[in-house]
């Protein structure tokens, strides 16, 4: 039996669990709890009730990893539908991405939507307050929402009968040029793909990408390629502060400025700027022939950039 409307008890019907909710409430669906290692339950504990409801923020995302849909009554909070898709191993799981089921709003939903989700659909019903996360818009096949598929899951699964609107398919990849301004583009993107934004992006673009190219016609936000693991992120304008953090391999190639704390923490791989503040270890090198022919292939001219290793 599941607990439905608060105190109400209601059998489970084709999958779905439902919540009622009296105000916003963050990190719903929120598969990282708010990045839980880092903050250890203060911010989030997984065991915690939604406010107004018997179910916990843990039963929401187990519930999901069936394969089963949420269905929330309200309006959601900000970071709804964090990192979904991923069998976190923090919390014992394989890393690896995994099926899910769908969310559902029957409301308006805040900024960060679908931040690193690499799986399942979120139907809204109301207003989405930007910036969102690694999130197309797609047809809606229910009435009355709009639906929001991962870019990710979109490139490595293909569209299946679904028809993005704002977006568009090219032969290596995807070309968003809606004006809408997202975080964590690129999240754990595993193929040789290209994503193209005609415009400014906000945090964390590329985090975690393992193959495949990320192209930014404009500027990035912070954490720009944070803990990438392969493939390259082009930003065609300049990026804010700590890009390459965590950075693990790969290539960043910012046309511009890469901002402070460059490259803080990085383990490997190489960032190309044309200006940017290193943090040690991290510091300027000069470029060698192996450096100015992947620049000249990219299209830029390696006399204009730095490198910082």
């Amino acid at each position: 039996m599941f607990k439905l409307f608060g105190k109400k008890s209601k059998e489970k019907k084709r999958g779905i669990l439902e919540i009622d909710l009296q105000e916003p409430v963050d990190c719903l669906c929120d598969f990282t709890y708010n990045f839980y290692w880092q903050h250890k339950g203060k911010k989030l504990d997984p065991s915690w009730k939604i406010p107004g409801n018997e179910y916990t923020f843990s039963d929401l995302v187990e519930h999901l990893k069936k394969g089963n849909d949420v269905k929330i009554n309200g309006n959601a909070g900000h970071r709804l539908c964090s990192s979904m898709g991923v069998d976190l191993k923090f919390f014992g799981g394989s890393g690896k991405e995994v099926d899910v089921g769908n969310v559902i709003v029957d409301g308006d939903v805040d900024t960060r939507m679908g931040i690193s989700m690499v799986k399942g659909s979120i139907y809204v019903k109301g207003n989405v307050k930007a910036p969102i996360g690694n999130l197309v818009e797609v047809k809606s096949d229910m009435q009355g929402y709009r639906k929001f598929k991962s870019i990710t899951d979109i490139l490595m699964n293909g569209l299946s009968d679904d028809k993005l609107k704002g977006s568009y398919l090219t032969n290596t990849g995807i070309l968003m040029d809606d004006g809408i301004i997202r975080d964590t583009v690129g999240s754990r993107l595993n193929k040789d793909a290209e994503i193209v934004v005609n415009g400014n992006v906000d945090l964390s673009t590329g985090i975690l990408m393992r193959n495949g190219t990320v192209r930014v016609n404009g500027n990035a936000g912070k954490n720009t390629g944070a803990l990438l693991n392969g493939g390259t992120i082009i930003i065609n304008g300049k990026c804010d502060d700590f890009t390459g953090i965590d950075m693990i391999k790969g290539y960043i190639i910012v046309n511009g400025d890469a901002g402070k704390f460059l490259a803080a923490n990085k383990k490997n791989g190489i960032v190309f700027a044309k200006k940017g503040s290193p943090i040690p270890p991290a510091e300027e090198k000069n470029l060698s022939s192996e450096d100015s022919r992947k620049l000249l292939k990219m299209g830029f001219n390696p006399r204009e950039f730095k490198k910082f290793e």
